[in-house]
Order: C-alpha cells, then structure tokens, then sequence
C-alpha cells in the first residue's frame, strides 16, 4: 500500500544551490541591464538569484537533519565564470558559463551521490549550471 504523500507542514520543498554574495549581485545585475534582448525576457530580483546544484523536492522535515549531515562534503574551491547570457524556453534569462570548473563538477556529483544515498531523488538530467 502506498503511503500518502507528505503534507506541505510535514515536508520542506528543497534544493540545494551555490548563492552570490552582494558584489557578485551587483556586478551580475550590471551586466544583465547592459544585455540586449529580441524578445522580453521574464528578470528575477538579485535575491532570487543563485546557481542550482541539485532540485531534491519535497523531504519529511524530521529528515533535515540527517540530510544535512549527509550533505557535508569536501568542496574544493573553484571560481565560475558566468560569461555567456541566453534566452531559454518561456523568456527566462540565464547566464551560464562557457567552461564548468572540474571542481563544480565534483561538488555536483558528490552531493547527488549524497542526496541519492539517503533515498531520495535528483534530476537525472545533465547538468547545466546557469544563474
């Protein structure tokens, strides 16, 4: 039998994402009012802004804890380089970088392994990082 789904008090909707600090807001939304669009891009506000690592979904609150001693992976510092604006499906702009630093790339599948070994799920897609 199928348990029924959490309820929204019961569970947290969560991803997990790499957030710029107020200079890097600043300079980004600097060059975002210097782009030149065809169409009408749909803007989000500078505090909506960050870059997804992985989109986990709804997880029982009683688990957070666990996840985030899960989630307490080696990081080795790397710098991304958010250099090549584009337009995707709806009018949603995004900056994504030309080169994805090997080091995101193993943050990216350290914690989707993480995330994975606890048994919950993450997007099975490629990843592209984009802000």
């Amino acid at each position: 039998m199928q348990q029924p789904a959490p309820t929204a008090t019961e569970s947290a909707r969560l991803f997990l994402a790499l957030l710029p600090d107020e200079t890097a807001k600043a300079a980004l939304a600097i060059h975002r009012d210097q782009w030149h669009w065809s169409a009408h891009p749909v803007l989000y506000a500078p505090p909506d802004w960050h870059v997804t690592l992985h989109f986990i979904g709804a997880v029982q609150r009683p688990r957070l804890d666990e996840l985030r001693a899960a989630l307490a992976v080696p990081l080795t510092p790397f710098e991304l380089r958010l250099d090549s604006p584009e337009l995707w499906p709806h009018g949603l702009a995004v900056l994504c970088p030309e080169a994805v630093p090997a080091a995101l790339q193993q943050l990216h599948a350290d914690l989707g392994q993480a995330v994975l070994g606890l048994g919950l799920r993450t997007d099975a897609r490629p990843y592209r990082p984009h802000l």
